[in-house]
């Protein structure tokens, strides 16, 4: 058997650029039921363990996360309920039964730079930014509105200790 790979280009730009540019990490999903999209993603599409984070939100809410690197793929399953949850919650269909929907694509950053270049970038497309945390010591996260695309753009700038915990998420 021949291994067959694809070339990429290893060429980052900048989000300064256009949103879509940058090194592109991570795929998430909301659920309103995230034990049965975990059991989905384990029993239809092989991903064996994740990372479970969970916890109250600034607003009062709780939201559970649940991460798994596959090759240089990140997933993410998210859900989340009471104050401050809309922004995960908010693009779900609504009514009975398990609901699962594609949220946002990650994107690492490396530098301030691009962190301010992203924002800048952002507010001349006229992005609405609905969420952006600064955990000091940790890493940075915002949520751009990719409204015409219908998900939502993570970004995320570590400190050594964030981009240590993203390393420590489980591979499949």
């Amino acid at each position: 058997m021949v291994a067959l790979a694809m070339p990429r280009s290893s060429v980052l730009r900048s989000p300064g650029d256009g949103l879509l540019c940058g090194e592109h990490f991570q795929v998430a999903y909301a659920t309103n039921d995230i034990g049965r999209a975990c059991a989905l993603f384990r029993d239809r599409f092989g991903i064996a363990e994740f990372l479970r984070l969970e916890g109250q939100m600034p607003a009062g809410g709780t939201i559970r996360v649940e991460l798994a690197w596959v090759g240089p793929v990140m997933y993410e399953l998210l859900s989340a309920s009471g104050p401050g949850s809309a922004v995960y919650m908010d693009r779900l269909p609504q009514g009975p039964g398990f609901a699962l929907g594609h949220h946002h694509f990650g994107y690492l950053l490396s530098s301030a730079e691009q962190w301010d270049a992203m924002l800048a970038k952002a507010a001349a497309e006229n992005c609405a930014i609905p969420y952006q945390n600064d955990n000091p010591g940790f890493l940075r996260s915002c949520f751009v509105d990719a409204a015409p695309l219908g998900h939502y753009l993570e970004y995320i700038l570590p400190d050594p200790a964030g981009l240590a915990f993203l390393q420590s998420v489980p591979r499949t």
